[in-house]
């Protein structure tokens, strides 16, 4: 063996405890979504117009200094309509991924949990679900029953569930096989207190990281069914709505369609970014443990 080996094999290892400089890109999303969540919140305080005032003497016009993304073709100012946007393009997918872990929590725990004909029952919900054209069927259920913002809600959180449905059940899977579970069924707990109390926080850090995910393809989804005309009603600022309307327009002004289109990809790559940043940073975190 050469000296170099030995010396290398002798060589006391490198320190590990350094700490990886975290990166930017998580920051910079965490970042862009507060500013989206501050516009949901207050973006009728935000705006720098009321967004239906109408002012049909500028009809359609370019950016200027008064209006920097210009107007629409009633004069309506497009940055006003964006900010006051932000809250019927955020609102209704936040509620959807809230739905969707709710749900698939308390679905997926209690097929783990009670097995038999609630684990049948649960998953062929979610396997039946699963195998059905999403948006397809979002469209057609969304039109038979009259469109609507809420209604458009509740068919995405239907068709969304049944991902984080098969999630939870696989998570809580692993925890129901502990000791810690016979324990409590020994010491005669209630079923309710053994999900809520034990198994919930358990498996909670790996869907939640989900949560993200989920709002991303309901954003997706809303955006979609506001471009058809089925989500929010006619003359509503919203993103979705916006891009519709300004998609004949973008001769006279480009921003019209430009600016729904940016801030819908940018939300979205944002989520999906820090969602699997969370995802990957939980998983490595349980490989450590």
């Amino acid at each position: 063996m050469s000296l170099a080996a030995v010396s290398d094999a002798t060589e006391p290892p490198k320190a590990h405890g350094r700490r990886r400089r975290p990166s930017a890109v998580p920051l910079v999303c965490a970042l862009i979504l507060l500013i989206v969540t501050a516009g949901a919140v207050a973006g009728g305080i935000l705006a720098p117009y009321d967004p239906a005032l109408q002012n049909p003497a500028l009809s359609v016009s370019g950016p200027g200094s008064s209006h920097p993304l210009g107007t629409d073709q009633l004069g309506r100012d497009v940055l006003s309509q964006l900010v006051a946007g932000t809250r019927t393009a955020v609102l209704g997918p936040f509620v959807v991924a809230v739905g969707c872990l709710l749900t698939g929590c308390a679905l997926g725990m209690a097929g783990a949990f009670f097995g038999g004909w609630v684990d049948t029952l649960v998953s062929r919900f979610a396997d039946l679900v699963y195998a059905l054209p999403a948006l397809l069927i979002a469209i057609v259920a969304v039109g038979v029953l009259g469109g609507g913002y809420w209604v458009t809600a509740g068919v995405l959180l239907v068709l969304s569930v049944p991902g984080q449905i098969r999630l939870c059940r696989s998570a809580a899977m692993v925890q129901v096989r502990l000791p810690y579970i016979d324990a409590a069924r020994t010491l005669g707990l209630s079923s309710w207190r053994t999900l809520s109390r034990h198994v919930l926080p358990n498996i909670l850090p790996t869907v939640g990281a989900t949560f993200l995910l989920d709002f991303v393809g309901a954003l997706i989804g809303f955006a979609a069914m506001s471009y058809l005309g089925l989500g929010v009603s006619p003359g509503s600022p919203d993103w979705g709505r916006l891009l519709a309307d300004g998609q004949t327009l973008i001769a006279e002004n480009p921003w019209l369609a430009i600016g729904p289109a940016v801030l819908l990809c940018l939300t979205a790559a944002c989520a999906s970014l820090l969602g699997d940043w969370a995802q990957q940073r939980l998983e490595q975190r349980g490989a450590r443990s």
